[in-house]
């Protein structure tokens, strides 16, 4: 009895930290050296996902009656937890790019936005670019149209401006040549 007393707090910190999560990832770490794992905790770290390595038996009382109990069959093995209360697809994200340097860290499964994903749902996940990566292509893609029509009237003014200046030039030069043709002509005719 004094066991599952002492248990109790930490299934419920577990539960605590899933509760308003938006993305819950859960990985393999087995294989990982300690500067690989120092690692990976400080990008997660500065990311703002936390990482917890728990005991299957303590996650599994912890995602009971909740939308994270589908990783239950995937708790099998030391399993850690990267968990992201802001941006649902970071922890797969970083975690993936990880996983590419040190092959011994493997993504088991995860649950993003309410939604249960295995392995390579995850990994497909990890694909798609961060909220700010999106908002920097859309804004990239609404400044290029206005960047270009920018480019092309400057092109326009440029050739227009140098059109004049041709056209000035070459009037200035048709004018004292008629001058004196007519100065030339007047003394003859006299």
């Amino acid at each position: 009895m004094a066991k599952v007393e002492l248990k109790q707090p930490i299934v419920q910190a577990i539960a605590d930290d899933v509760k308003d999560a938006a993305s819950v990832v859960l990985v393999d770490y087995r294989g990982l050296t300690v500067a690989q794992d120092t690692a990976l905790r400080k990008q997660l770290r500065e990311a703002g996902i936390t990482y917890k390595v728990c005991k299957n038996t303590m996650m599994k009382r912890a995602f009971e009656g909740t939308e994270f109990a589908a990783l239950d069959e995937h708790l099998e093995g030391p399993s850690a937890l990267a968990i992201s209360k802001d941006d649902a697809t970071a922890p797969a994200r970083i975690l993936a790019k990880f996983a590419k340097e040190a092959k011994a860290l493997e993504i088991k499964a995860g649950v993003v936005e309410g939604e249960a994903y295995d392995a390579k749902g995850m990994q497909a996940l990890a694909s798609i670019p961060s909220r700010e990566e999106l908002l920097s292509k859309l804004l990239g893609s609404l400044q290029s149209p206005i960047t270009n029509l920018a480019r092309v009237l400057n092109q326009i003014a440029e050739q227009g401006g140098a059109e004049a200046c041709e056209g000035a030039k070459s009037e200035e030069a048709v004018a004292p040549a008629e001058e004196t043709a007519e100065t030339a002509e007047a003394p003859a005719a006299e």
